[in-house]
Parts: C-alpha cells; sequence; structure tokens
C-alpha cells in the first residue's frame, strides 16, 4: 500500500523557535517530527525547519539521517517519478516549501499532481500562506480574487499586464495578486502606480507574519504621491504580494 504525501507549510521566512509555535500548528509539527523522507525546495531550508520542530518534538531519527530530495525550477519532469518511488515503496513523505505552504506558487504542484496519478493519498496541512494573508489584510475583494504569479520584466510588457489585469479586476470586481522577484519590489510598485488609474486600490504586503510585517493600501494616486515624497515601503529584498482592485 502507498504512502501518505503530506504537504507541510514552512514559516515565511527565519523564524525564532519559540514563534514557530505561533505559526505551525503543534499536530503539523509533531507530524513532521516523525517523517524521515521528505521532498523540499531547498534541503537546507528544510533542515533548519526540522531543527526548529525539534525543540519541542525530538524527531524520530538524528537529523543526518533523515533523507531530503529536492524539487525546485531546475527538476527535470522525469525525475519526479524517482521522487515518489519511496511512497509507492509504502514510505510517508512530507512536501516542504521554501516559504509558506507547498504547491502553490511553488514546483512541488507537480508532484501532487503526480501522486494522484498513481492513486498516493495527499493531505494538504495548515499554516501560513502569504497569498491568502495579504488578502485578508488588504481589505480589498476577498470573494473573487487571483493570483498572476510573476509579471514581465520587461517595462512596456509589465505596464501592458497591469491595465490588463487592472481592467479585469474593475470588470469583474476581482482582486489580482502578484508577486515580484524582492530587489524589484520599488520598480514594481512605480510600475503599478504608473499604469493604474488613480482611484484603482493597491496594497503592498510584505514579510507578513514576520517581525517586520507591513501592510498598507491605498489608491495609486496616494501611493504615487508617497514615493515622490520619499515615505515608500521599507520592502527591498523583502518577500512581498502586490495586490490591485480596480474601482
Amino acid at each position: 500500500m502507498p504512502g501518505t504525501l503530506y504537504l507541510i507549510p514552512n514559516t515565511l521566512g527565519p523564524t525564532e523557535a519559540g514563534a514557530l509555535n505561533a505559526l505551525i500548528p503543534p499536530q503539523v509539527r509533531e507530524l513532521a517530527s516523525r517523517l524521515d523522507y521528505f521532498v523540499a525546495e531547498n534541503a537546507k531550508t528544510a533542515r533548519a525547519f526540522l531543527k526548529l520542530v525539534a525543540v519541542e518534538h525530538p524527531l524520530a531519527r538524528p537529523l543526518q539521517e533523515i533523507e531530503i530530495a529536492e524539487l525546485n525550477v531546475n527538476t527535470p519532469p522525469q525525475a519526479l517519478a524517482q521522487l515518489l518511488a519511496p511512497l509507492l515503496a509504502g514510505r510517508d513523505a512530507g512536501l516542504v516549501s521554501e516559504a509558506g505552504v507547498p504547491a502553490v506558487a511553488d514546483p512541488g504542484a507537480d508532484l501532487v499532481r503526480l501522486a494522484h496519478q498513481h492513486g498516493i493519498a495527499v493531505r494538504p496541512l495548515v499554516g501560513p500562506s502569504s497569498l491568502l494573508l495579504a488578502v485578508m489584510g488588504s481589505g480589498l475583494n476577498g470573494q473573487s480574487f487571483a493570483f498572476n504569479g510573476y509579471l514581465p520584466t520587461d517595462a512596456a510588457l509589465r505596464t501592458k499586464r497591469i491595465r490588463e489585469l487592472e481592467g479585469r479586476s474593475r470588470a469583474e470586481k476581482q482582486t489580482q495578486l502578484f508577486i515580484e522577484t524582492p530587489y524589484r519590489n520599488g520598480q514594481m510598485l512605480e510600475a503599478l502606480v504608473g499604469a493604474c488609474q488613480p482611484g484603482t486600490l493597491v496594497c503592498v504586503a510584505t514579510d507578513l507574519s514576520l517581525a517586520s510585517e507591513s501592510l498598507r493600501t491605498m489608491t495609486a494616486a496616494k501611493w504615487k504621491a508617497a514615493l515622490a515624497a520619499g515615505k515608500g515601503p521599507d520592502f527591498h529584498k523583502k518577500p512581498t504580494v502586490f495586490l490591485l482592485l480596480g474601482q
């Protein structure tokens, strides 16, 4: 009988052991402590996570004996079958993202799809999601929203895409979410306020759930004025979710 693939949420950034208790439910930490096979976006990050788990939930095996296989954007599709082989042999496994919940804006989704194709039970577990936290805290429409991943890096194409999303948002009253490589956050916000109508609501959500958390919603016009006055958000090289809602 195949094992179970547990989707184990990680924190959204560097976290002290005590803070882990407020972010990851005890049942999830206890389950993670019992597994000896993980598929992770980054093995080093997964080991750091397990070290925090072990503070209150001793690991079933010494950390150096726990098998951690990597699955990231560079993993070829043909390698997924090998990652699933232990589960098909009856071994339980944990899928751990670099940050937040696995398989959402994360290469783990391909492994989950393949697990379903092979009849492997998949169990998603509760933990922090930057996307849902951003929607919750934005004040924008939480009844209808769409995540669009990364926008084009080319300035002209990015502006065109922003205007397309703003038009859809206005027509459908749908919140649009997207992310950016953290060192380009400033360029993204400048592009947003330059492309959007003055009354469009824009939310910038940074370092959610961390001590340095920042979350602010204003019209594009007010953001433009804030940037001109040198009062933009402190978000350089910090994971950030951008949201907009056309009015």
